[in-house]
């Protein structure tokens, strides 16, 4: 399958090789996105944040946009989800490799889809099913300081525990006040690498969408703590500011409830993944072949469905370990233009207007943008 990008430069790799990129840089050693050496790294992940989002939105983010220049764009990776993207970013690997499949998973142990950004907390998933070591932890090794910046209520969250192992969390209410405690780690002594969390906009455009006015004051809000740190910004500190993955606004008229569909869920014993992009377990003897082509049949142009082989040899989740192979669905059922697949049954959730999870630009397409040392 083709997934198209957008016209404009989009720099190579993705967010795996964006905080392995800053410990590179602050070891002072080459890495894929070119960062000269600095002393102290920060990545600033600010969840939902769409290129697309953003060029719209440009009037509102003056600093941002003044640094969307030449290769301030790149993919995100695939699922576009928190869960997935985070855990590529802090651990240097694709889902295939660290295991975090989706918004849900089936945990092939238990035959339960569990939630993975919640699931470490009620006990569903274990430690290691975040199966990588993290860029944290490397750089504890190099005697390089690691931060994890963000809100207070998620320092002692499993998943936390699980992508952000070995780094020093320092809980911020704010998003100001998150880029003064970096800024506070970068006065002290030692290098350091950071990361910096912002879930506002992603929470906004879900309730609300990305071209609400809630979501535009965070944006602002984001802007003008950039604008603020970047202009006190000491020699030798670099920042890069990029997001998990963008976000597409829905609404009613595009949701299709797979459900009342005769006989379509008759081989399936559980869905997982999210309602851009579904994940079918199915029933002992289904021909994972003829479910995804009952699915594109049922949907037309309004999905893509085939199956868990054809989507590992398409690269979906980069390679694929044995391990993490069962996890993913046997077939796979990702939306197209703005659809929404949903279980009329289920209506938690039918409200939510921002969507993401499935191979749209404005999904996929995120920032990749440099301040300070890390734009010289």
């Amino acid at each position: 399958m083709a997934h198209t990008i957008p016209a404009g430069p989009v720099a190579p790799g993705g967010l795996r090789d964006v905080f392995t990129s800053c410990l590179a840089a602050v070891l002072g050693r080459p890495n894929p996105l070119r960062l000269p050496p600095m002393r102290h790294a920060a990545v600033v992940l600010v969840d939902g944040l769409g290129a697309e989002a953003l060029a719209a939105r440009s009037g509102h983010a003056r600093t941002l946009a003044a640094a969307s220049g030449k290769r301030a764009r790149m993919v995100s990776g695939f699922p576009t989800t928190t869960a997935a993207a985070l855990a590529s970013l802090t651990t240097g690997t694709d889902p295939g490799q660290h295991g975090l499949v989706g918004y849900s998973a089936l945990d092939p142990a238990t035959g339960v889809v569990v939630n993975q950004l919640h699931g470490f907390d009620d006990g569903s998933l274990p430690d290691a099913w975040q199966r990588c070591p993290t860029v944290f932890e490397q750089a504890a090794r190099e005697g390089v300081r690691a931060v994890a910046i963000g809100p207070r209520h998620y320092a002692t969250t499993g998943f936390t525990r699980s992508v952000l192992r070995g780094a020093e969390y320092l809980g911020a209410r704010t998003i100001a006040a998150r880029f003064e405690a970096w800024q506070q780690v970068i006065a002290g002594p030692g290098p350091s690498i950071a990361y910096l969390y912002v879930p506002e906009l992603d929470v906004a455009a879900h309730a609300a969408g990305w071209r609400s006015p809630r979501w535009t004051e965070h944006l602002e809000a984001v802007d003008a703590a950039v604008a603020d740190c970047i202009a006190g910004l000491p020699a030798g500190a670099g920042l890069v500011l990029t997001a998990d993955h963008g976000i597409l606004d829905t609404s009613p008229d595009r949701h299709l409830f797979y459900d009342i569909v005769p006989g379509l869920l008759d081989d399936v014993a559980a869905i997982a993944g999210e309602p851009r992009c579904r994940q079918l377990h199915l029933r002992a003897g289904a021909d994972p072949v003829a479910v995804a082509a009952d699915w594109n049949e049922a949907f037309g142009g309004a999905v893509r469905a085939l199956t868990r082989a054809q989507a590992i040899g398409e690269q979906w989740f980069g390679t694929v370990d044995p391990h993490v192979e069962p996890r993913i669905g046997d077939v796979l059922v990702a939306a197209t233009g703005r659809w929404v697949l949903l279980d009329s049954r289920r209506p938690k959730g039918h409200g939510m207007i921002g969507q993401h999870g499935s191979w749209t630009s404005a999904e996929r397409i995120v920032p990749l943008l440099r301040f300070g040392a890390a734009a010289s």
